[in-house]
């Protein structure tokens, strides 16, 4: 089963997965999910192939889906989930093929459609895979050597987020071969969609960041067909990663979502 950290104390409302996107982990969510988690049980999920989670060969949105799926079952009972970019498109494909298992559905900046940015991610995985790690102590060395290819300090420092440096040899907590081996569907979106897949008429809140193009106007038809009962909020000022740009917009937009 998945990996995860739990946060907050078992009551009687449905707990909360938090599923991050690529390249993140349950520890990026870490201060959103303890501020969310005062009167409710609050799961930071790694997905596999990310941070200390499982790997596998396979990377597509039913795998991710059932992954969730596993998650849930073990709590006993349905539990609200929130997904960002590639975790939010695993949420997605669970409440469309798994829709008892999902109270409320959160997805944060990310829409049901197909994106092009597979250079850009591709590059981020060839600058990990070529990085010299062997001889690595620092953070700020490790840093220096990654400034070579990615030229971002943002980029660096959440990629950096997932670099071991203090058990063991040092090395990524990503499965980079698997990750560049299935970035087409990452990025892809599955149509049609798996057998038995129907549109989600829970609650669902869709997220996403005014300086963002992750979700156009255009992709507004889309995600309502899907999911009929969607509400759409932009949150002012903030980007693709809107929950670290705009942590205490987006807790407060979550929190008044979940309350209803």
């Amino acid at each position: 089963m998945l990996n995860f950290t739990a946060h907050g104390p078992e009551t009687a409302l449905p707990p909360l997965l938090i599923a991050p996107g690529l390249f993140g982990s349950g520890r990026n969510w870490g201060v959103i999910a303890k501020r969310l988690s005062a009167g409710r049980r609050v799961l930071a999920l790694d997905l596999r192939n990310h941070g200390d989670s499982f790997w596998a060969d396979s990377h597509s949105y039913p795998d991710l889906a059932a992954d969730l799926a596993a998650v849930i079952e073990a709590q006993g009972r349905a539990c609200d989930v929130m997904g960002h970019s590639m975790g939010g498109k695993a949420a997605m494909m669970l409440a469309l093929t798994r829709p008892g298992l999902v109270e409320r559905l959160v997805v944060a900046d990310m829409a049901p459609v197909a994106y092009g940015h597979g250079a850009a991610h591709g590059g981020l995985i060839a600058a990990m895979e070529a990085m010299k790690l062997e001889d690595l102590t620092t953070r700020s060395e490790a840093d220096r050597r990654l400034a070579e290819t990615v030229q971002d300090p943002g980029t660096r420092a959440f990629l950096l987020q997932s670099l071991e440096l203090r058990e063991g040899p040092v090395r990524w907590k990503f499965n980079l071969r698997a990750l560049a081996a299935n970035l087409a569907a990452i990025l892809d979106w599955p149509e049609p969609l798996p057998a038995g897949a129907r549109p989600f008429h829970g609650p669902a809140l869709f997220l996403y960041g005014a300086a963002s193009n992750y979700v156009r106007p255009e992709s507004h038809e889309k995600i309502r067909a899907l999911f009929p009962r969607a509400d759409l909020h932009s949150v002012t000022g903030a980007g693709h990663w809107l929950h670290a740009e705009r942590p205490r917009e987006v807790e407060a937009a979550v929190e008044d979502f979940l309350r209803r």
